[in-house]
Parts: structure tokens; sequence; C-alpha cells
């Protein structure tokens, strides 16, 4: 078992932790165990906003994840603290709201990427995962598209500037 400190870690982050940032955590948490790099790279996933802490992700999120091969079952919402800029190496917010509010709570002298998830989609142009909570199904379907493409996007880039440093 690789150390902690060894990995590549990743923190998704949106407003409560219960669908958008839960769906990337599991998405990308997919995508790494298939690519066997589950040992290297550490997934987590985040609020800004404490509505949600202990509380599973929301029922539509986890449906519409399950109808694609995705588990969320066993994650529970948490909400982001100043700690965690120390301890991840990427910090990516689903939206641009939720990236100010990050930005005023990373503490100054942390190293780590702070930015928005679709900085890494290939396929889309958008910058932003809608946020689904209030809408239709189809959000969260929606939010599936863009993660999985942004998580692929990531995935490869922690291949190309992580891993290969660390060997």
């Amino acid at each position: 078992m690789m150390q902690e400190s060894n990995k590549t870690k990743v923190l998704f982050v949106c407003m409560g932790n219960i669908c958008r940032s839960p769906t990337a955590e599991a998405v990308f948490r997919a995508q790494v165990e298939a690519a066997g790099l589950a040992a290297h790279i550490l997934i987590d996933s985040a609020g800004t906003h404490d509505y949600h802490i202990g509380s599973t992700p929301d029922r539509r999120a986890q449906e519409a994840a399950r109808r694609r091969g995705y588990d969320m079952s066993a994650l529970r919402g948490r909400q982001v603290g100043a700690s965690d800029f120390s301890r991840f190496d990427y910090v990516l917010a689903m939206d641009e709201a939720n990236l100010g509010i990050l930005e005023r709570l990373r503490p100054r002298e942390t190293q780590g990427h702070l930015g928005l998830v679709l900085e890494f989609s290939a396929h889309y142009a958008e910058r932003e995962v809608p946020d689904p909570y209030y809408g239709g199904t189809d959000g969260f379907e929606h939010v599936l598209d863009l993660v999985e493409d942004a998580a692929a996007g990531l995935l490869l880039h922690i291949r190309q500037h992580n891993l290969q440093a660390n060997g």
C-alpha cells in the first residue's frame, strides 16, 4: 500500500456535496481503477456549504450514476476545510461561484492546483457543471456527460504531469 503522501490527491467540490462533486468522485474513481492507478491517486469530494454533512448523494444523482455503472452509495457529504488545500494536489470546483468561495477559503501558502473541473474537458466548451438539483433527470445525465469527459482529461493530465515524475 502506497502512503498517502506519495499519491496524487484530487478533491472535487460543489455547493452541498450531494450531486455534482460526488458524481465526479465516483466517475473519476472508476476511471482511475480501470486504468490500474488506484494505488497512485486519492480521490474525495466536498461541499462549500454545510447543508448535507453526513448525507448520502441525492437519489437522482445516484440513479443516473448507477445506470452508467457508477456506485455512489458509500459516499457521504462533508464540508471543505482549510486543511484540504494543503492535503490535495488538485481542488476542482464545479462552477465559478464555488471556485470563488474556495479562492477566499484557500490559505495563501498552499501550492496545489485550484480551478474548475471542466478545464480538463476535451469535448465540451462549457466552463461550469450546472447544478441539476432543481431540474429534471436530464440534468443529472448532462452532469455525467460533462464529468466523464473532464475526468478522462484529468486522468490524462495526471498521468503526464504527476505519475511520470513519481515513477
